[in-house]
């Protein structure tokens, strides 16, 4: 007997779907001083928005608030939309993403002014309406990440519902020792939501595992205490190094903490030992990109070398290092460099374009910028190479913050620690440096800050 077309042996199977929000209903999701949101109430919020999200392909989630971010992201995704995350928030940056995905919108907490285009503010309260177990296409675009822009111009990174979901479970294989065993975790972010690291950290771990993030985005060393006393247990602090300078700086008192997580920058050995014996837990230094997420994990106070998160695989390359996860579709290039290690960790060795060799002699401009900043009196401070105002010829340039020293002062200890071969020039004494929300130092904003203090 001939077997029957579409036959139930023969149809095609559907691909499963990704359910968010795993646990119980009750589970916490988000919190802040006035308690917890469990999972079913955060989840009416989600489906009462997505009814009210316009048609489009993408939007631009400009929320400040993290829970409302959560809500609009998820609600985005319920409607088969990806949201767009520009490298910062500024007007000209949501105008070119805008223009590179013309069918979308944005979406936000606040009255902005200027509003950008096709603008829609979410209603305060946000509604809830009962229905089905959130759930979505593992296929489907989650979001594009874009570069911040801190080595060139922004590149588009598109990540799909299933390699978030893979990434995810991956960082919470990491991080398992910091987290809660058979109970959720609370965690407190000083990162926005919109850039990668704070997405996987403080958006995709309450989407898909047992945390709940704080609604806040504290910034101040007293807003972080505050935030961390509110949660019901320790709680895990996501941070960066600009962040986790002004805490220990603040010499402020913090609760007992879960753990201290880092990345945006590179973390210095001598802070993450000065944090741990101030806040009395572990400071684990996250390494990623915005192309490939999070990819290893070390504990700066005592080690160099890096473990590669599960699955994950380094390939050195003449001009970087390729990049292998269970969570990439393909191998993904990357500009740093690279040293694999008989144990299966690997040393970070800086990248080819910021390797200097000048008469014979070599060095980078990560390790002296590290030489800089552990001047004492040094607040803040970049070594970068610069080709502003000298007729296309690159020079090793710094821009420092540091009120109690002259620029004398500085070079004289800079000589004493580097070749001189590589002092900076000019380097020039600067009210503040023109970090991003993440921390990060995009080259524009370094060449522009280096052309107003040189007074061309």
């Amino acid at each position: 007997m001939s077997a029957v077309i579409g036959s139930p042996l023969h149809a095609p199977v559907a691909p499963a779907r990704l359910a968010l929000l795993p646990g119980t209903p009750e589970r916490a999701v988000a919190f802040d001083g006035t308690g917890a949101v469990a999972a079913a109430a955060f989840a009416a919020h989600v489906r009462a928005l997505a009814e009210r999200l316009p048609n489009a392909r993408g939007v631009v989630n400009l929320c400040e608030d993290r829970y409302r971010f959560l809500v609009a992201f998820c609600a985005a995704a319920v409607r088969g939309q990806v949201t767009l995350l520009p490298p910062s928030r500024a007007p000209q940056a949501i105008d070119e993403v805008l223009a590179q995905h013309p069918d979308s919108y944005c979406l936000g907490d606040q009255a902005l002014a200027p509003e950008p285009p096709r603008y829609l503010r979410l209603p305060d309260p946000l509604p809830m309406r009962d229905g089905a177990a959130l759930e979505v296409d593992p296929d489907a675009l989650a979001a594009i990440g874009f570069t911040s822009g801190s080595t060139g111009q922004p590149k588009a990174n598109p990540k799909r519902w299933g390699s978030f979901a893979r990434s995810t479970a991956q960082n919470v294989a990491a991080l398992a020792d910091l987290l809660h065993p058979g109970a959720i975790t609370p965690v407190v972010a000083t990162v926005p939501p919109q850039h990668m690291y704070g997405m996987e950290m403080s958006v995709l771990l309450p989407v898909l595992a047992p945390v709940a993030v704080h609604a806040a985005r504290p910034f101040f060393p007293d807003d972080v205490a505050r935030a961390l006393r509110e949660a019901w247990r320790p709680a895990l602090l996501v941070t960066t190094p600009v962040h986790l300078r002004a805490l220990v700086a603040a010499a402020i008192a913090l609760p007992p903490l879960a753990g201290i997580v880092s990345a945006t920058a590179p973390l210095s050995p001598e802070l993450a030992a000065e944090a741990e014996a101030r806040f009395g837990c572990e400071v684990r230094e996250m390494y990623g990109a915005t192309e490939t997420c999070i990819l290893a994990a070390r504990r700066t106070a005592r080690e160099s070398a890096w473990t590669p998160l599960p699955g994950v695989r380094l390939a050195p390359q003449p001009d970087g290092t390729a990049v292998h996860a269970p969570h990439l579709a393909e191998p993904v290039a990357l500009a740093d460099l690279v040293e694999l290690l008989p144990d299966g960790r690997f040393e970070l060795r800086g990248r080819n374009a910021d390797l200097l060799e000048i008469a014979g002699k070599r060095a980078s401009l990560g390790d002296l910028t590290r030489r800089l900043l552990a001047i004492p009196g040094v607040e803040d401070g970049v070594v970068f190479q610069s080709d502003a105002g000298h007729a296309g010829v690159s020079r090793i340039v710094a821009l420092v913050v540091a009120p109690s020293l002259g620029e004398a002062d500085i070079l004289a200890a800079l000589r004493r620690a580097i070749d001189p071969v590589f002092l900076p020039r000019p380097l020039r004494r600067v009210d503040a440096l023109p970090r991003n929300e993440t921390g990060k130092l995009p080259r524009a904003a370094l060449e522009a800050l280096l052309r107003r203090e040189s007074g061309s």
